[in-house]
């Protein structure tokens, strides 16, 4: 009986948390035009998480305003923005140019086949 009770009260409290990069870092509410976003900067990167119910089916409808509300608390000009209509994440310029962008690790998975004095056979995967 508590299960249906408590599942609402998780989707409400995960609707603006931050991600991994950004836990620790307290938010900055701004409102720009009809938008109200959470910022969380953090180096040469910034989080934003729109907090209003205004409808919005594409990042290009709330682009601009996240934008300027990220431009606004950082100082930096955005480079490059990524996301959704809910939650975008960007990549500043903050006079030394943008960061890199990250490189995700390769880790591989490897099996050996007929291992003997002569050698043998690995086989490695991505993952």
């Amino acid at each position: 009986m508590r299960l249906p009770v408590l599942i609402p009260i998780l989707a409400v409290a995960a609707c603006a948390t931050p991600g991994p990069e950004f836990s620790g870092v307290s938010p900055v509410r701004t409102k720009m035009g009809a938008s109200v976003f959470d910022i969380r900067v953090a180096g040469r990167r910034a989080e934003a998480i729109r907090l209003n119910p205004q409808p919005a089916m594409r990042l290009s409808s709330v682009g601009v305003p996240a934008v300027l509300a990220i431009e606004r608390v950082s100082g930096c000009r955005v480079d490059r923005l990524s996301g959704d209509q809910a939650m975008m994440r960007a990549t500043l310029d903050c006079g030394a140019g943008a960061p890199a962008p990250k490189r995700r690790e390769t880790y591989l998975e490897c099996d050996a086949f007929e291992l003997d004095a002569d050698g043998g056979e690995l086989i490695c995967y991505p993952f």
